[in-house]
Parts: C-alpha cells; structure tokens; sequence
C-alpha cells in the first residue's frame, strides 16, 4: 500500500482509526500482531563459543603447553599441572562473568535512557516508550522529537525534519500533508511522510503510523551498521598498555627465577621452565581488564544514582580530566520554574503578585490593586499573546490537586499570567483556533502563532526583547496605535536593562493584523511590520544547591563559562549571584562572536569572568572547539536541536533529561535526569573517582607480588627450604585477593577529591610513582613479615638458622615434614593478613582511613570475610590442604598471623601523617 497517495480521510479508513486515535485495547492487539517497534540487534556469539575464546588466546596457550609439561615423566609435578588447568579455568570464567555483568549493567543502564512518543489514544494524548507504537497510531510531533517509525503526515505547521541519517543531506527537509502522486518518487524523499531515525528540526504536526521496527525504511537497512565492532575507549587502552607493562615485568621475573634455578639450584631445564611459567602465571593480573570494565560499570550505575546517565564507559574517564564546564542558564543554574512578576505596557510597569503555576495574583501599579478590568485593551491583547504564542497547557493535577503545566516553564508562567488576567486560553482557543505556527528558533529568537479571529487572520509574535522590537514599526498604547519613536524604543530598551539587573528573563510580546494578508505564512512574509504590545519579565530563581556546585568547581581547579541565549544583563545577574563572576564580568554577545577570527576567540576564552550572552548553537561550538584548541578537556550543556553540533564538539556532551529533545540527548555522552548543574559537579567527581578506585585496585594486587618473589630469592641465597609453595602464590593472586581488590574499586569518592587539578589526559593509569609503592613500600613490609612468620615458626619448632640451611638444600629433606607444612602454611597466611591491611591502607591516598570511615566500604568488609573463609577452607579441608601444601595450625599460629594484619596500614598512616604535615608547614 503506497500510504503516500491517499488523502486524510482514506488514509484513516486504510489504517483503521479516527481522529481519536486507537484505543488501548486495539493498540494492545496489534502491538501483538506487529511486534516491538524496534530494530532487533544482530544475534550475537553465543555464550558458550564467548566462554570458549577464554581458553584459546595467548596465555592461555601458554599455560596450557605449561600444565602438559608438569605431566612428563621427568618433571612429575602433576600437582602443579592441576593447579595450572585449574588457573585457566578459573581465569576463564572470572573474566567471562565480569565481562557478562559489565555487559548486563550497561544494558540496565540503556532501558533507563527509553524514548517516548506523545500518540492519541482514546481522544487523549498519551506518552508512551516508543516501541509500544504500532501502525495506526496518530503521533504529534514537535521540534526536537526523534521520530521512532515511519509516518504519514496529517498535519503540518511548518514541520521541517532532519534525514541525514538515511540520505546523508543534512538540511532539514520541509513537510507537507499534500498527497504525492508520482509513483517514481525516491521512498526515502516522500514529502508527506516522516522516518523511523529522524528528528523534526523545526515545527509541529500529526502523523499516522504505518511502519514499525524491521518494516520502516530504517529498519531495512539496519544490518548494515550492526556488523561494525564496538572500538576500545581510551582508558581501556590504558589500562591494556598497564596490563602489558605488567606482563612484561611477570616474564623479566619469570626469566631471572629461571636462569636462577636452573644455574643456582641445579632444578633442571623442564622443572626451571614450569616453574618460571608458575610465578609468571601468578604475577600476571589476568582478569585485570573485565575488572576494570565492571568497577567503570558500578561508576555508572553509580552516578546514575546522582541524576547522571552516562551513555558510553569512555565517558567517565574524560568527566575526571575535565577543565572546563560551558553550561546554559535557564534550569541548568536556576530552577526552571517561571513566574511572571513584572508587565510593561502602555508605557506603564505593572508588578504581578503570586507564586508558581497557581493562576491567582493581583496586578499592582504606583502600590495600588489594578484589576484588568480597569486596564485598556491592549492588556487583553497582550494576555492573548502570552496565551495564544504558547505551546504548553495549565491544569490542575488530578493527584496532588495543585496547579501545574505541561510543557515549556516559561511558556507555562505566561499561561499563568494571562489567566491572572482572566483570560482562560482553552475557552478562548476554540473562539480563534490556531490556523498556522511558525515555531520557535534559536537563530530568530522567536516564535510566532496565526489564529483565525472573526476579522480574520491574526498572527502573535513572541521572544527577545530586541529581536522583536527590531521587527515592530508601530506600538500599541491604551488602545491606541501610534509609530514607534526613538523615545519609545529607549523607554523600552530602558525597562528591558532595568529587568535584566534584577535577574529578570525578559520577553516581548507583538503581533501583527494579517486580516488583508493573501500570501502563504513564512517567517520572511509574516514577522514583519509589527505592532509592540509590551514586555513580561519573568524571575526564575538560581538553584539553591548550585551556588556550592560552583564553588566546588572552582576548588578543584575547573572553569566555568556561561553560554546563554538569554540576554546578558539577566546572565551577568544570575552568574555574580551564584558566584561564577567575581569581580567585573565580559559579556560577549553572539554577534561579537560572528566578528571575532578563530585566533581573537581562542585568546578570549583564555580570560576569566566571561560570559557568552545571545548566542546561538553554532556560536556554542566555536566556542567549545577554541577552548579545546587551549588544551582544555570541555563540558558542554545543551537541550536544543541546534545544541547537537556544540554537545558533539565538546568532549563531553551534557543533555537535559527533563527539557532536553531528544536530538540533544542523542548526541549526548550524558544526560542529566534532574536538569541540574550540581549533577554534573557530582559526574565529575564520581568519574575522577572511578580512575583512583582504578590505582587503588592495580596497587593492592601488585604489592602481593613482592612478598610471593621474596621466598623464592631467599631459598637462592641462604639455601633455606622454600617459604612460600607455587601453588599457595595461586591461591593468593587468583583466589584471595581478587574480591578485595574487587571492592577497592567500589570505594566511594575520597575527601578532597575535589579540592585537586584535574588530571591530565596523558597522566598513565600505571605510573612509576604507583609502582614505587607498590613494589617498593607496600611490598617489601609483606615480605619483611611473611619471612617473619616463617622463621617464627621454625624457631618454635627448635630449629637454628643453619639447621634450616642444611635441610634446604636437597627438598626430599623437607617437602612432607611437618614443621614446614607449618612454617609454610602460616608464611602464606600472613601474607593474606597483611594483605588486609594492604586493602585499607589503599583506600585513601592522603587522609587517614579512619577519618574516610573505617567501616563506610561494607562491600570490603563482606569480602574480606569471604576471603577469611577460603584461608580456612585452605587450611583445614582435607586433601585441598594437601593440594595447597597446607595443614591445620593452632590458635598460637592464627594469633602471630593475625598480628600482622596492621603491618602494612600502620606504615602508609604514617606516610599520610608525614605528608599531611609537610603540607601544613608549607601552607604556613
């Protein structure tokens, strides 16, 4: 069927529905019928070949050549053959259960960000998630929709849509309701009809659904974009070059065991070489990456819990370099909550009482009570404009029973005011139906509405000040109209300034009699010629929260930039009251921006106190993309259609949830669901949080590697039996330590986070500062009192120094003996333990744990539990104590182990403390 061809009434006969639009109950049976309206994803690799591919990459293979060896006759380790499989096994399905969560935490945190469609069902408009749209549903589409399926239009007001996405043209295409004839016509180029993937750029209309999901054009050329695989993000490489750093380190380790075993011990080359492989396969952090991917997971589900929905991983690395913040004004610093306080018309200022969307006030002049009665007519007209120019609605909430809006806040304050007026526009509007809309445009500044009167057509003309003015030749004053005069136009001029240092948001209100107009209604024909009927100024409070946003943002070392379309006095206002100006602000207006070269604009963003004021969205990209040439790391807001170009030039597009189209969310890396500029303050610190977690972890894991390597050199140097067993360095690195380190990842952002620079973008993941600490501080204390423990118990036994060097030279003499399963058992439980104090000492990088809350990360403490619970497992279950070389101690022996546990966290408080000092003498 060629939906295309038929005029209205057909059309809704061919689809089965009326201007009421489907009922629930037939929308229910053909959602049935048709299926989600949804483009279905190309069937992934099944689970298990995904879980296979864990045993096939390269270490793995080399572990797997590994564990054969152990089972040649010469080397007859067959235990450390099953302890190798067992490693890879291991290794395989934690790496495929953490890739499987990451995938599963970011598939919750897609239905979190639905889009919704506003149909007609039942005769009532309704916002229901997109895919519940089924063919015959009645769409109303208006600027910034996405549109999610295909649609013949039914009505048009000046609808223009952007089909980049399925023809490459990115100039918005005009609409029409006309039925198209020619059946040669490109299906992707029908006037009347709108796409599944598109967005209206401009203007409002209806549509019939008649193609959802697979059957609209956009889905059949879905698979061509599905087969392309999902690039790395930057901190993903990173943390791949940290794990190959790493390797490298595992094999020199590797590498000097073997040379040393081989030459020194006299091991053999087989048993030297699976030996080598044991310590590498140990000191190796083989499920590293998909740790990381599901610890930058719970950041996001993490910030998602702080109003902030973080659309791709990459995302939370950048939030922590950030420099720069470009943030809008109206409900981004302030409340979004409109009330008209002040008219000016007839030459007169009014000041109108009342709060929030209850539509009961008074209208005071010269402190006098005016009721509107008392005004001229040209109130009434300009309470029409208010109305009428207006695209949202005033009810009562049938909950709550309270006054409310749907829509636009400032349009919704006009609503409020007109009807303090007495003027209700749902009885007027039916008296002087709507007939033509040209919408709202960030460029014009303006939108305008044409009504049919009984004198005929009539349109209404709202938006900036000046805009609106420049447009007028006449002016309307009690009733009577009279040419505008450079006297006049500084009067308002004058009340617009006197408005906008009040932290007033200002529009002006005019029309325009088209009663004798015969042309077709475009912004070119229509705005012109004006008639000026006056100026509403509106208060819309700063957010109670944001002036501390701000302040946080200075502390740690990130600039704020207002960019407003809003005019720069009210902007100047609201940025000194919140605190983003101190001192003597530069307003830069749009048009300055359009003289200024690439070179003076990239000097100007360097200055502090600036504000971008009148600006339009492709101003918002120079500007984003100069401050990137600067170095900076750019936070761009944004909720417009237009807004798109700006939130993808930044390096981080910031969308509004709640005011936001979905064109800007869709270029988006986050949405605010709150629309508030302290949810973006809490992304970044949540997101400079996630990359020290990040340290925190690789810290933790590596500075076990020491006291493991130790035993080895000292069985080399001073002939002693070997502390530590290869299979006990397996349980550590792949079974103890992984739920601590684990639970690192999760530690809730550190006091003073937010008092440092931002970290640059160069700044490596794994630093030589971090392996210093690791290998060099945390480390040799586990060594110091691993060996400790040893001795410790070889001494209680009655064994000397030398006896231990006798007996260590052939391990026949040893291997089974009591006092080493002992010696043994407690060296490697020790290490453990102090690797508890290890998880503490590396929650905090320069306070105290205890001043970050000691018991605040409840997740550390169940782990280290469960890791309590393997250590006894370990020890006390018969034949997996034989297999571990372990056997069961005494309390005595738990007690010395036990007594360890503060070795490491004592240590680094004491490197906190010395350094807090140091710190407070230089400030001093």
């Amino acid at each position: 069927m060629n939906y295309y061809e038929l005029d209205k009434d057909a059309l809704f006969k061919e689809l089965g529905v009326s201007e009421y639009g489907l009922s629930q109950e037939e929308a229910k049976k053909r959602l049935l019928e048709y299926g989600p309206n949804m483009i279905k994803e190309k069937k992934k690799r099944s689970l298990i070949l995904r879980f296979m591919d864990n045993f096939i990459h390269l270490l793995a293979i080399i572990l797997w050549v590994a564990a054969g060896l152990c089972f040649i006759p010469r080397v007859d380790m067959p235990q450390l053959g099953y302890a190798i499989i067992l490693v890879i096994f291991i290794n395989a399905i934690f790496s495929f259960m953490q890739e499987f969560k990451a995938e599963k935490a970011l598939e919750a945190l897609k239905k979190m960000i639905l889009s919704y469609s506003k149909v007609i069902r039942d005769g009532e408009v309704r916002e229901i998630p997109s895919v519940e749209l089924v063919p015959g549903d009645i769409i109303i589409l208006n600027e910034g929709d996405n549109i999610s399926a295909d649609a013949r239009l039914v009505e048009s007001f000046d609808i223009r849509t952007n089909n980049s996405v399925l023809t490459g043209e990115s100039d918005p295409q005009r609409k029409s309701t006309v039925p198209i004839t020619d059946r040669n016509v490109d299906p992707l180029r029908l006037t009347n009809v709108v796409y599944a993937g598109t967005s209206v750029s401009s203007g409002n209309g209806k549509a019939i659904v008649y193609a959802t999901g697979m059957n609209s054009e956009f889905g059949k050329i879905a698979n061509m974009t599905q087969g392309v695989k999902e690039q790395l993000s930057p901190l993903q490489k990173e943390i791949n070059k940290a794990s190959q750093l790493l390797v490298y380190i595992a094999i020199g380790i590797g590498l000097l065991i073997f040379i040393l075993s081989l030459t020194v011990v006299n091991l053999g080359f087989i048993v030297s070489f699976v030996f080598a492989i044991g310590i590498i396969v140990a000191f190796v952090p083989e499920g590293l990456l998909p740790t990381v991917t599901l610890a930058l997971a719970m950041g996001v589900q993490r910030m998602a819990k702080r109003n902030a929905l973080i659309k791709k991983l990459s995302s939370v690395e950048t939030l922590g370099c950030t420099t720069v913040i470009c943030t809008d004004k109206t409900g981004t610093l302030t409340q979004n909550e409109m009330t008209v306080r002040e008219l000016w018309f007839s030459n007169k200022s009014y000041e109108v009482t009342g709060v929030g969307y209850n539509p009961s006030g008074e209208f005071i002049f010269d402190n006098k009570i005016i009721s509107p009665e008392e005004v001229s007519s040209t109130f009434v007209k300009l309470a029409k404009g208010m109305s009428y120019c207006n695209n949202a609605r005033l009810f009562i909430d049938k909950d709550t029973n309270n006054w409310t809006i749907k829509g636009d806040p400032t349009e919704g304050a006009l609503l409020v005011a007109a009807r303090k007026a007495g003027l209700n526009y749902e009885s007027e509007i039916n008296n002087e139906p709507r007939i033509f809309m040209l919408s709202f445009d960030s460029n014009r500044k303006r939108m305008s509405s044409i009504h049919e009167t009984v004198n005929g057509a009539m349109a209404y003309i709202k938006g900036a000040p000046k805009e609106v003015l420049s447009l007028c030749k006449k002016i309307e004053i009690d009733n009577r109209i009279v040419d505008l005069n450079e006297q006049i136009i500084n009067a308002i001029i004058s009340a617009n300034d006197d408005y906008a240092k009040k932290a007033l948001r200002v529009l002006a209100i005019a029309y325009r009699d088209l009663n004798n107009y015969k042309g077709s209604y475009t912004v070119e024909d229509v705005e012109k010629d004006l008639v000026f009927l006056g100026l509403v100024a509106m208060i819309d409070p700063p957010r109670p929260e944001v002036e501390a946003a701000v302040t946080a943002c200075f502390n740690a070392g990130i600039k704020i930039i207002m960019i407003t379309g809003d005019y720069g006095l009210t902007a100047d206002a609201v940025a000194k009251k919140i605190g983003i100006v101190k001192g003597e602000s530069k307003i830069y207006l749009g048009t300055d921006i359009e003289k200024m070269s690439e070179e003076t604009l990239i000097e100007i963003v360097k200055q502090e106190n600036i504000i971008f004021a009148r600006v339009s969205p492709e101003h918002k990209m120079r500007v984003a993309q100069c401050l990137k040439k600067n170095g900076h790391i750019v936070a761009m807001t944004g909720d417009g259609v237009n807004d798109a170009p700006a939130l993808k030039a930044a390096d981080i597009g910031i969308a509004m949830g709640i005011s936001g189209t979905d064109v800007a969310k869709e270029a988006a890396d986050m949405i605010l669901t709150d629309d508030n500029f302290a949810s973006i303050v809490n992304a970044v610190e949540e997101g400079r949080a996630v990359f020290e977690n990040l340290r925190k972890f690789i810290h933790y894991i590596l500075a076990s590697n020491i006291p493991e390597a130790i035993p080895f050199i000292m069985m080399v140097l001073f002939k002693i039996p070997l502390p530590l067993a290869i299979m006990q360095i397996l349980a550590i690195d792949l079974g103890t330590d992984m739920l601590p380190a684990l639970a690192l990842a999760s530690e809730h952002p550190e006091p003073g986070i937010m008092s440092k620079p931002p970290r640059s973008r160069k700044e490596r993941l794994l630093t030589g500062k971090g392996l210093v600490k690791a290998y060099l501080f945390f480390g040799p204390i586990e060594a110091i009192v691993s060996m400790a423990a040893f001795f410790i118990i070889y001494f209680d036994k009655g064994y000397t120094f030398a006896k231990l060097r006798e007996i260590g030279t052939n391990s026949k003499n040893y291997i089974n003996n009591p006092a080493y399963l002992s010696a043994t058992t407690v060296t490697f439980g020790t290490i453990i333990m102090s690797q508890i104090g290890n998880s503490f000492a590396n929650r905090t990088n320069y306070d105290s744990v205890f001043k970050a809350g000691f018991f605040r990360n409840k997740l550390l403490w169940w782990c280290i539990l469960t890791e309590l619970v393997i250590l006894v497992a370990l020890i006390y279950i018969p034949k997996l104590n034989a297999l571990f070389n372990n056997t069961p101690l005494s309390l005595k022996y738990w007690l010395i182990m036990a007594a360890f546990i503060p070795s490491v966290l004592i240590f680094e408080e004491l490197r906190k403390l010395i350094l807090r000092k140091k710190k407070k003498v230089c400030l001093n």
